[in-house]
């Protein structure tokens, strides 16, 4: 199958959904002082998955795309887990300090990380925001393990009954319609094209929207049909 059917289908798979506030639980609604959308905010909780080429700023680009107002603030630091983040990092202190809407946790995978995610979003809950895990895209040096990985965040988002939204499986999902995207740089880190891939999935699932296009970023228009696609076809999953 040729390129350009490739795209001429992926296109066929994106439609745009926008949905009213009365209707929409993902979004805060206006006030009776006020006819405008309150802003979203999105805590981000996680590690160089998360952070690497400002993924979170791309969600929040995203929502400007969307006519939405989303700020986001990062707390992520470079080869931490979960239990990091609880125990010794400042997070905890961000969830307590900031009104959220949304907190985004992204750790590794395994019997700890799970515990965590767990103890990560009651405290999410008790400071009324909704509590989500992003599952990554596992690089090509660890595909091997990405049943396991999507196994772990199954669990972890059922336990802790947290939203999950699954990059990783949309990574595969992309991989499926041309295996030839760079998803990841060099150094083992996700390529914008990857962090892209991810910020989409989570904004779908921060806002229930179709996620807008972002054309500042060197993707291609045929790239950018197959990462839309990829995307939607990574549902995000609640519980």
């Amino acid at each position: 199958m040729n390129r350009e059917r490739l795209v001429y289908r992926s296109l066929l798979v994106v439609a745009a959904a926008m949905l009213a506030c009365d209707s929409d639980p993902f979004l805060p609604c206006e006030t009776s002082s006020s006819s405008t959308v309150s802003a979203l905010r999105v805590l981000f909780v996680g590690n160089s998955a998360t952070y690497t080429n400002e993924l979170p700023g791309m969600v929040q680009d995203m929502g400007s795309a969307d006519s939405l107002q989303i700020e986001t603030v990062d707390v992520s630091m470079g080869g931490v887990d979960l239990d990091y983040h609880w125990n010794i990092g400042s997070a905890r202190d961000s969830l307590g300090n900031g009104r959220w809407n949304v907190v985004v946790l992204q750790g590794g995978w395994g019997e700890t990380f799970e515990e965590y995610a767990v103890i990560w979003a009651n405290a999410i809950r008790a400071a009324e925001a909704r509590p989500a895990l992003y599952m990554f895209c596992a690089s090509p040096a660890y595909l091997a393990q990405f049943d396991d990985l999507s196994l772990s965040y199954r669990t972890a988002a059922k336990e802790a009954r947290a939203e999950l939204y699954a990059a990783g499986e949309a990574c595969l999902a992309a991989w499926s319609i041309d295996p030839d995207l760079p998803l990841f740089a060099p150094d083992g880190h996700p390529s914008v094209m990857g962090s892209y891939l991810a910020a989409l999935t989570i904004y779908r699932g921060i806002t229930g929207r179709e996620p807008p296009s972002l054309t500042n970023l060197g993707i291609s228009a045929a790239d950018d049909a197959v990462l839309q696609a990829a995307a939607a076809a990574a549902q995000p999953i609640s519980h």
